[in-house]
């Protein structure tokens, strides 16, 4: 598998991904290999992962990399390609848009080729324009032309990929596990809040995720709740910058960086709600955690959100700030509904989204024709 960052490691959703297939393939009798790129971390060197050849029993390799903004993703790509076309495997798995644009190399060698679109990655702000986007683009296009086979993470980017190539690709959404939940500790001690005393937005800082619509709407509230604001930029520090200047006037609103381990644990433990107010998604592998911690959720209605949740969550409109501080007004005021919500989500998340089910039906396509 090639297209993550690196793994172990919570860089973003591609990562955890990689990690939960190759960890449980190898554990069914499998042999997989992940090549990593080199370079720091996406949210500073001081969370960077000391190198290993093995993840488990996955093996890892580092590939050379251009360290520099635009060159990483692009350069590892195609030295990862390289290695996995002449390497001794059955099928290399490429993960996201970008990386498959190299997808043509071991495929040429006589490899099957399997890519998983994790996201429209393209329509993402900082690739909507220059060689960026035309390289995604072709990314996509090449993975059309070349691949065995395409897994997609939701029904509207299958749809997508009919309408637009006339091609039939394979809805294998991600899961979820099933969480420890914590007391509050180390949260308390570093930020000052306690059991359903905050409202929770957990992922990137990248303005597809509606951050500024939340920060804005909040602002907006009447609740002695905080907002907290969890997460690392990710070539994105002018972004994060002008989110803290929207709420530098507001006490309540603390962002707290990049997370993991236990302030991870807690902080998705002890929120009264968490909020995805997401433009774009691929499949949000926050939202699935949220409700596996249960929680109760306030999502926009684009329909990666709103598939995941169904009934068993609060949605608004997307990029409406109206509507998500009306929503958000009145979960503060109601918190029988919220409690509601939280009895059901983890059950019903867990049932639906199963990273045992994901990897059946991904050896299934593995070895089919």
């Amino acid at each position: 598998m090639f297209g993550q960052k690196r793994i172990p490691s919570r860089e973003g959703g591609v990562e955890i991904v990689v990690e939960e297939l190759s960890t449980r393939m190898v554990k069914q009798g499998h042999e997989v290999t992940c090549y990593n790129r080199k370079g720091h971390h996406v949210s500073g060197k001081e969370y960077d992962i000391e190198k290993r050849e093995t993840c488990g029993a996955v093996k890892i390799k580092t590939v050379p990399t251009i360290d520099i903004k635009g060159l990483a993703a692009v350069s590892s790509a195609f030295f990862a390609a390289l290695c996995s076309a002449f390497g001794q495997y059955d099928v290399v798995h490429i993960h996201a848009e970008g990386p498959a644009f190299f997808c043509w190399i071991p495929k040429v060698v006589g490899k099957k080729v399997v890519v998983t679109i994790h996201g429209l990655d393209w329509s993402r702000e900082k690739w909507k324009n220059g060689l960026g986007s035309w390289f995604i683009r072709q990314g996509e296009r090449n993975a059309v032309k070349y691949a065995d086979d395409i897994i997609v993470l939701s029904e509207r980017v299958q749809n997508y990929f009919y309408k637009t190539y006339g091609k039939t690709t394979y809805f294998i959404p991600n899961g979820v596990n099933k969480p420890n939940v914590q007391t509050t500790k180390m949260i308390t001690k570093k930020f000052g809040i306690l059991k359903d005393s905050y409202i929770l937005f957990l992922g990137r800082l990248v303005p597809e995720k509606g951050i500024r619509y939340l920060i804005e709407a909040f602002k907006r509230t009447n609740t002695d709740k905080m907002l907290v604001i969890a997460g690392g930029s990710s070539d994105t520090d002018d972004f994060e910058n002008e989110l803290k200047k929207m709420a530098e006037n507001d006490q309540r609103i603390i962002f707290t960086g990049f997370v993991q381990g236990q302030i991870l644990d807690e902080l998705y433990s002890n929120a009264y709600i968490y909020v995805l107010p997401s433009d774009l998604e691929g499949m949000p592998l926050s939202l699935l955690e949220a409700m596996s911690y249960g929680n109760c959720c306030l999502v926009s209605d684009i329909p990666e959100c709103a598939e995941v949740v169904e009934d068993k969550a609060l949605i608004f409109k997307k990029s409406d700030v109206q509507d998500l501080f009306e929503k958000l007004q009145d979960a503060c005021e109601n918190s029988e509904k919220v409690m509601n919500l939280k009895q059901q989500a983890a059950k019903f998340i867990s049932q639906k989204y199963n990273w045992d089910d994901v990897v059946k039906k991904t050896v299934e396509l593995y070895r089919k024709g």
